[in-house]
């Protein structure tokens, strides 16, 4: 008796086209088109998913380098004065400081001043 795959198959293509689901176009409906959008997004998906981490640390590192500035302090001085000091805080929520709570990361600038001096 021969194998036939219809369930196998359809199974397969209900699960490829339930990614394509939102897609444009013949990349929603037709398998081929389907099967190679999803596979390039799932592509880009796991790039972007590591990009993000970038991202964000680009952005908190900005943010960190203006509350500096405020403080008389480089981004570079800054972190090297927190080193120095001893502070053991990291870039994400340094930058939550700098933004949400200014005189806190004030204080923390200034012990990171007193630490470069020393």
């Amino acid at each position: 008796m021969r194998v036939k795959r219809g369930y196998a198959s359809r199974r397969k293509h209900k699960r490829i086209m339930k990614q394509a689901k939102g897609f444009r176009g013949r990349r929603k409906n037709c398998i081929t088109f389907a099967k190679t959008a999803v596979d390039r997004s799932m592509q880009y998906a796991y790039r972007d998913r590591k990009v993000r981490k970038r991202d964000f640390r680009r952005l908190w590192i900005t943010r960190i380098g203006a509350a500096a500035r405020l403080n008389e302090l480089s981004y570079s001085r800054f972190m090297n004065g927190l080193k120095l000091a001893e502070i053991d805080l990291n870039r994400k929520i340094l930058a939550d400081m700098a933004v949400r709570d200014p005189e806190g990361f004030a204080l923390v600038a200034e012990q990171a001043k007193r630490a470069l001096a020393a």
